[in-house]
């Protein structure tokens, strides 16, 4: 556990353990954590953030920092440092989880139609549902992450259940135009409400994206 938390070497820590087990002593130990726990101080924290958990605090940091050298650094400096490595906190980004297959499948399908026209794509009407949640956002947590670096997979926060009190809606859209937005009340969609309440009374509307 040790040297995962101060990425010291496994010989280094078992040394140390050997020799307190026979002197009662540890100050080399101490002397080590110090040493690791100052270069990370001055020029590391930003390395030791996305090696470790991008979703602890500054003020975590700060504490993990206060328990190893018995010193103290404020939750600002913390911050301050982060930035200064280049790593900002941002609210992550929240997606279905997606399988291998689910990648495969998206891929070809990206690689079928790249060479399409927009006269190709304004034949095309792209509908979905989504499920809004009727109480305050709880998307709280912060993470730290470089600029540009929004959709990497270790900022991603996958999330595949919908909140209890929520409401679902289904809209389309094209290149010259959308749908009215239907709201689906009373239960989850099924095949016959979405022909029913979807399929003909809005997409009908767009006849050329079924011809």
């Amino acid at each position: 556990m040790l040297p995962g938390e101060f990425d010291i070497a496994h010989s280094v820590v078992s040394r140390l353990w050997k020799s307190f087990k026979t002197t009662g002593m540890c100050s080399r130990w101490h002397g080590e954590v110090v040493l690791e726990v100052r270069r990370l101080q001055k020029t590391d924290i930003s390395s030791y953030i996305s090696k470790r958990n991008r979703r602890t605090t500054a003020q975590q940091v700060a504490n993990q920092f206060l328990a190893a050298s018995g010193k103290q650094i404020s939750r600002k400096t913390v911050a301050r440092r982060l930035r200064g490595g280049g790593l900002y906190a941002r609210r992550p980004v929240v997606c279905v989880p997606l399988t291998r297959q689910h990648r495969t499948a998206r891929l070809q399908w990206c690689r079928e139609y790249h060479n399409w026209t927009e006269q190709d794509w304004a034949c095309v009407l792209f509908s979905d549902e989504s499920r809004f949640r009727l109480s305050s956002d709880c998307r709280r947590q912060l993470i730290w992450r470089e600029s540009d670096t929004a959709y990497r997979s270790e900022n991603i926060q996958e999330k595949d259940r919908y909140p209890t009190c929520s409401i679902m809606v289904w809209a389309g859209i094209m290149i010259n135009g959308h749908t009215l937005l239907h709201v689906v009340a009373n239960g989850t969609m099924t095949g016959q409400r979405y022909i029913d309440e979807v399929l003909l009374p809005h997409v009908r509307l767009f006849p050329w994206c079924y011809r």
